[in-house]
């Protein structure tokens, strides 16, 4: 049997560790904070001390992490994954990073005998739990094929984009597109509240012709018409991401307005709301700054 690690054993990482036990896998577990430690060993998670002990067993290793830089530490840090793991181990890489590093971590794998897989998610704490998630997946085919168990019982739905760091880019790809399309929702919403009608009803023609989006069809009636707000994903991971997009653009030298536009309207968010609301929240809170934008909308 296949010995899975995961390291980062945050929402996203304690559901893929807990679903890939729920389905017969092996699984251990790392986490840098003792306390989340111990509250997934008490989940019957087979948690490790640190990321040699980790990695001793493992053959398949998972990354779910905050972000790009944290991946790199992990990775190349004294006493990271490149210092330990065992030649011929697969490193499936989930957390939204950056496509450089990505390639970058990819390339010193490889001189270590490690394979390496971009896999980023959509889909979120519960998705992770129900193995219901979506990867965009960067990497070799060969290795794509090998992981293909273990992203199996993760996932609904894996596509493979192209080579490593492929699946980087169409993950900030991803959430660039849904951020901008909570901000055209949220306007949409201003029109039909002031037109008189009701907003279920009007998103009902919506999603029945080509105006339609995964935000209209699935966030506005999860977490924003019924004022739930409790997707699991924050205004402070959502701003991380739109920015990882602006840098990708900038790095590219391409000149994108409405790109740009969306940004700054994601920093003003975070600043205005908090790092820690919901993103739904950017599309029920129409007069959070000066920004033009948002001044149209209160009036």
């Amino acid at each position: 049997m296949t010995a899975i690690g995961v390291i980062g054993l945050g929402n996203m990482g304690r559901g893929m560790a807990l679903r890939l036990i729920g389905t017969g896998h092996r699984v251990a577990g790392f986490d840098a904070a003792a306390e989340t430690r111990a509250r997934l060993a008490a989940e019957s998670v087979d948690v490790a001390e640190s990321i040699a002990g980790l990695c001793a067993s493992t053959d398949v290793l998972i990354l779910s992490l905050p972000n790009a830089e944290i991946v790199e530490a992990v990775m190349a840090g004294p006493d990271g994954v490149l210092a330990h793991a065992r030649p011929g181990t697969l490193i499936v890489d989930t957390t939204t990073s950056y496509p450089e590093t990505t390639r970058r971590m990819a390339a010193l794998a490889k001189e270590k005998s490690l394979a390496f897989l971009d896999a980023p998610v959509s889909g979120g704490p519960k998705g992770a739990h129900a193995g219901t998630m979506t990867m965009v997946i960067g990497g070799e085919t060969a290795d794509l094929a090998r992981a293909e168990p273990v992203l199996a019982a993760l996932s609904a739905k894996r596509v493979h984009v192209g080579p490593v760091g492929a699946g980087h880019v169409a993950k900030l790809v991803n959430n660039l597109l849904c951020a901008s399309h909570l901000l055209t929702a949220a306007e949409a919403l201003a029109i039909i509240r002031g037109a008189g009608l009701d907003p279920a009803a009007v998103l009902a023609g919506v999603n029945a012709g080509s105006g339609r989006s995964a935000v209209s069809e699935v966030n506005l009636p999860n977490w924003v018409l019924n004022g739930a707000f409790n997707s699991g994903f924050s205004i402070g991971l959502m701003r991380k991401d739109v920015g990882l997009a602006a840098r990708l653009v900038e790095e590219l030298g391409l000149d994108l307005p409405m790109a740009t536009q969306a940004v700054a309207l994601w920093e003003e968010a975070y600043a205005q709301l908090g790092a820690g609301t919901d993103f739904n929240a950017i599309t029920a809170h129409p007069d959070f700054s000066s920004s033009p934008f948002f001044q149209e909308k209160s009036r």
